[in-house]
């Protein structure tokens, strides 16, 4: 059953004529050609895909679009314009928390959700709040340096 979804994607109401269980990830690369987010396992297991859905963190393969009706959806392309973005890249590539790239924007945004929770976090709340992310080339001792630098860079931010 096909159906019109309306829904506020990067603070820009839209209105989308899908199917409600189509998963967040595919109407946002293949509908509105947002590529930002990766489908990496597409079980939920890897972060690759991680969206806010009303400043949730979510694992948009896991995600049917009509849980999103009404609702706030932002992606790493509607994030990119924040000054705390900025902040989050400059840390990471200074921290080289960034190799490949694949798994950059869905670690950045369970950063982000790490850093508005706990705007100075411990190195253990760190692991704990990028643990569903996964990354194949850096290791993730620079990606927990890199948080904790945006977290000191950012002083104020979150």
């Amino acid at each position: 059953m096909i159906k019109n979804i309306k829904l506020q994607l990067n603070h820009q109401e839209i209105e989308l004529y899908v199917h409600p269980l189509k998963r967040l990830l595919d109407v946002l690369r293949e509908d509105c050609g947002l590529l930002g987010s990766k489908e990496g396992c597409g079980e939920g297991e890897c972060g690759a895909c991680s969206v806010f859905v009303d400043g949730e963190l979510v694992n948009s393969c896991l995600f049917p679009v009509g849980k999103a009706e009404n609702k706030q959806v932002l992606t790493i392309e509607g994030f990119r314009d924040t000054v705390r973005y900025d902040v989050l890249r400059e840390s990471f590539e200074e921290a080289g928390a960034v190799q490949c790239g694949f798994c950059s924007p869905g670690m950045m945004m369970a950063a982000e959700g790490l850093l508005r929770r706990h705007p100075h976090p411990a190195e253990q709340q760190i692991r704990e709040g990028i643990s569903g992310n996964l990354c194949r080339c850096t290791g993730y001792n620079m990606i927990i340096d890199a948080v904790m630098l945006a977290s000191k860079r950012g002083d104020g931010l979150w």
